[in-house]
């Protein structure tokens, strides 16, 4: 049974694959890097070891846009030659952020607005940061003053950012939402909608909320206009699936929603894989596969 498992999700070779796209009229679909990696480490490869093989089979997939997570101004004017090759679009950009110290918030500032100057070059448009908590697996929680300062903090990066032409895209994991989730609603609370907008990673809030639509939904009520930008991932049984489409999450609801909300936010597709995931496919077919059903599923929201 393993053995058969393991033949029949074997990485096919990217020549392969032909770069055709064929996309639903007016609907641009992104994917982010973290689904890649997740597919590539599985397969006991390493995402971007190899750039330009690694992003000629991301563009087999049919994929119009590439969300790389950056840490600096050089991965971003590094990507740039990739992009234009393959016929990609960059249109966010995803930055990891420390914000809810004022010691190395400033630094983080600059760090991202470098990024974002560089990304701007190619095209742009959206920043999307998730503020790092104090230590990943750690069951400790920022405190109040500490929630004061990364509000701050993501404002004022939000306000530099708009004065280049951009938007600030704030993004959560299920980290913030404890506590009654104190921190995602400061973040969106408590700053200027104008200068902080919202990324909705979909299976996030509803993880991070005990596997809840009602919450997910509420989120969609409370901060729906904010919404620039959609992070889409779905899971069976509350395990991340291999391949994008019926599950856990109700998204025909979701654009439904957004429809009747009036927002057409960026699509980024992010469908990882983790432990328990199925296993019986390759990344370029899981991403085929996903991006099919995502061009149907989200034509409402075409522009």
């Amino acid at each position: 049974m393993v053995a058969s498992a393991t033949a029949a999700s074997a990485m096919v070779p990217v020549s392969v694959y032909p770069l055709t796209t064929n996309p639903a009229k007016g609907l641009h679909i992104s994917c982010n890097s973290y689904p890649w990696l997740t597919f590539y480490a599985r397969a006991g490869k390493e995402w971007m070891s190899d750039p330009d093989a690694c992003m000629r089979e991301y563009a087999a997939t049919g994929l119009q846009g590439y969300e790389p997570g950056a840490t600096s101004a050089q991965e971003i004017q590094a990507l740039g030659p990739l992009l234009k090759k393959y016929a990609l679009e960059m249109r966010s950009v995803y930055v990891g952020t420390t914000l809810h110290q004022a010691e190395t918030g400033q630094q983080s500032i600059d760090t991202t607005l470098q990024i974002a100057l560089a990304a701007k070059a190619l095209g742009t448009k959206i920043i999307v940061t998730n503020p790092s908590p104090i230590r990943w697996g750690s069951p400790e929680d920022k405190d109040d003053a500490a929630l004061n300062i990364q509000a701050a903090n993501l404002e004022k990066l939000g306000s530099l950012l708009k004065a280049q032409g951009m938007t600030l895209a704030y993004h959560n994991h299920d980290i913030e939402l404890r506590q009654g989730a104190r921190e995602f609603h400061h973040m969106l609370s408590y700053t200027d909608p104008k200068l902080v907008s919202f990324c909705l990673d979909v299976h996030w809030i509803y993880r991070g909320t005990g596997n809840s639509q009602v919450a997910l939904f509420d989120v969609v009520n409370m901060y729906g206009k904010r919404i620039v930008e959609l992070h889409i991932r779905q899971s069976t049984a509350h395990v991340w699936s291999e391949v994008f489409g019926m599950g856990d999450i109700d998204y025909t609801r979701l654009v439904s929603a957004l429809v009747r909300l009036k927002v057409k936010p960026h699509l980024v597709l992010e469908q990882c894989v983790e432990d328990n995931s199925p296993h019986t496919t390759d990344v370029v077919t899981a991403h085929r596969q996903g991006l099919k059903v995502a061009q149907e599923l989200f034509a409402p929201l075409a522009i």
